[in-house]
This record gives C-alpha cells, sequence and structure tokens, in this order.
C-alpha cells in the first residue's frame, strides 16, 4: 500500500510526544507536515521530528496540495472549524477527541465530509487489550455482560493549563477523560445508551469539572457507572462484570506503548482472587495501529474504522449529561 501523505495541526504536546513518533514508526504513513500559529514553533517541531516541512499557519498546511490527511489535536473549541476547513480542501481528517463540543456541532462535520473521511482519534478502540475483551464478551466467557465500572483520574489545577480554562469552550474532565468511559462501555455492549445522570463537582475558582460521575442505561439491565477527576491521584481501571465472571483491563487508557498489557479474568467463584486468570498482551502501539487503520480506510483497504455516526452517538451521550447536570435528572440520550 501506498504510504498516506499527513500534515499535523499545531505542536500539541500529545501529537509531539505520542502520535506523531507513532505515525513515523508505519510504513504506511509519511507525516510531510506540521504547522503552528508560530513559524519557529513549528520549524522547531519538525527539526526535533524529522518532518519535511513546516507552516506558520494552519491554513497553510490545509491548502498545501501534496497533504491528503490532517491529523487534528488542537484545543477542544477548534476542532470542527478546521476539521471544516481542512474537508473543505479534500483533505481526510482524524481529530482528537472530543470531536466536537455538541452533537449538533457534529453534525455539521458530516454535511461537509462528502468524499472525505473523518473519525474521532480514540485510540483505545485499536489496542489489542480491547479487541481481545470483545471477544471474549462475544464468546461467553463471562457470560451476560450487565455493569462496566470506570475510573479514570489525575491531578492538575494549574490556571494555565487550557484543561481548567473556563473560557474556553471544551474545558474539564468530562470532556478530556470521561469521554474515554463512555466510549469503552459502548465498546463493550455495543450498543448506544438510552438514557443519563451525571453528579458534577466543579472547582470554585476554575469554574471546570474538575470531578464528574455518571450512571448511563443500555437497556435490557446493562449499565455504565464511571467517576473521573483532574484532581484526584493518578489512576484508571475498567471492570466488565457479567452475570458468570468478570474482566478487568489494568491500564485500559492510557496502554504504554511498546509494552505488554494484561487483562483479568475472574470466574466468580471465589472473592480472594483465586479464581482470576491473568492474560497478557503482546507490546503494541494503539496511537499507531489508530493512524494505520485511518490511513489504510482512505485507501480503501479494510480495517477498522468509526466515523462520524459513531463521533455523534458519543457526543450524544455527553450532551445528555451535561443536560443532566442542569437538571438533576435523567436524561433521554
Amino acid at each position: 500500500m501506498k504510504a498516506v501523505v499527513w500534515g499535523v495541526l499545531s505542536t500539541a504536546r500529545i501529537g509531539v510526544e505520542k502520535v506523531i513518533p507513532a505515525m513515523q514508526r508505519s510504513p504506511w504513513v509519511e507525516v510531510r507536515g506540521i504547522a503552528s500559529r508560530a513559524l519557529p514553533a513549528a520549524q522547531t517541531a519538525a527539526r526535533r521530528l524529522g518532518i519535511p516541512r513546516a507552516y506558520g499557519s494552519y491554513e497553510a498546511l490545509i491548502a498545501d496540495p501534496d497533504i491528503e490527511a490532517i491529523y487534528n489535536p488542537l484545543p477542544n473549541h477548534l476542532h470542527v472549524p478546521l476539521t471544516l476547513a481542512a474537508a473543505a480542501a479534500g483533505k481526510h481528517v482524524l481529530c482528537e477527541k472530543p470531536i466536537a463540543l455538541s452533537a449538533d456541532e457534529a453534525r455539521t462535520l458530516r454535511e461537509a465530509a462528502g468524499r472525505v473521511r473523518i473519525a474521532e482519534a480514540f485510540m483505545v478502540r485499536h489496542h489489542p487489550q480491547w479487541q481481545r475483551v470483545r471477544e471474549l464478551l462475544r464468546s461467553g466467557r463471562i457470560g451476560t455482560p450487565r455493569i462496566v465500572q470506570a475510573a479514570f483520574s489525575y491531578f492538575n489545577d494549574d490556571p494555565a493549563n487550557i484543561r481548567n480554562q473556563a473560557d474556553l469552550a471544551g474545558a474539564g474532565a468530562l470532556y478530556d477523560i470521561g469521554c474515554y468511559a463512555i466510549v469503552t462501555a459502548r465498546h463493550v455492549f455495543e450498543a448506544e445508551p438510552l438514557r443519563a445522570v451525571a453528579l458534577v463537582d466543579r472547582d470554585p475558582a476554575l469554574r471546570v469539572d474538575r470531578s464528574t460521575s455518571g450512571l448511563l442505561d443500555f437497556g435490557a439491565g446493562r449499565q455504565l457507572s464511571f467517576s473521573v477527576s483532574m484532581q484526584s491521584c493518578p489512576h484508571q481501571r475498567v471492570t466488565v462484570l457479567g452475570t458468570h465472571g468478570r474482566i478487568e483491563v489494568v491500564i485500559p487508557f492510557n496502554a504504554p506503548q511498546g509494552a505488554a498489557t494484561q487483562i483479568r479474568i475472574d470466574d466468580g467463584g471465589a472473592l480472594d482472587g483465586s479464581g482470576i486468570t491473568v492474560e497478557t498482551l503482546p507490546q503494541a502501539d494503539q496511537y499507531q495501529r489508530l493512524v494505520e487503520d485511518f490511513s489504510r480506510n482512505v485507501r480503501g483497504e479494510s480495517a477498522p474504522f468509526w466515523g462520524l455516526d459513531d463521533a455523534i452517538a458519543q457526543m450524544a451521550v455527553i450532551d445528555a449529561l451535561w443536560r443532566s447536570e442542569r437538571s438533576g435528572a435523567w436524561e433521554r440520550v
């Protein structure tokens, strides 16, 4: 397969430290350009990463006729405007999560997509550990899955950090990490939730949701309960409870690049853990797999792909949780 030529919007940390190096390890990806609002910043990143072209504006990169696909890791409030601009220029776009600030905003991408591919960059679904979880569930290993419990937290109360800037739409814990709990439950149940209720704690000075918990009702007795926090000790874990056992994903979201991961399968026979079987998954880079799968789809090859319908459904859940914060009640998704 001929490599897809990529350009990267911004010198964001996740791109420079995680995604771009992963892209460069793939024979199906060529990172040819990187853009920043300040040309020196783009040039510095380009030299550091060995990228041939640097641009002093996002628009200049988007206008480059050699660029086929765009990776958009810009701040959340810029995801839709720059994705729309790239799509209008005929570029395929892999956009960081959340793809938009609401389901309605995400729908504008579908209307503009035309013949290009646009997807939300949830790398977790491309990791072998989550593919293995789905295999185990489909095989009936733990019976019928009933409950997903998810926790994700870190500590960051820096007012200068974009996640803590309430004046910029898209800040806070739900947008930043709550989305992972939601997408993994949708992955587990292979269904969409019907209703949602939220408990939100906002930092009195920063005004962002520093901690958010939620319940999602997937119908037929299936539910997600999750808690995420930007002002708690670092932790992450997902447990899937079934009628005959449970599966625990040890590092569900930030699976280490180039290292093995583990899932624990409990047959439910004893509370002391004696019924647990540990499966070790070989090392994998979920960022590399994400971009490779997207690139293969661009070339018309068969590969896992979740497009705009999936992204809109994801945003509809977040919308319902925000409505629940305001109403104090269950809200339909």
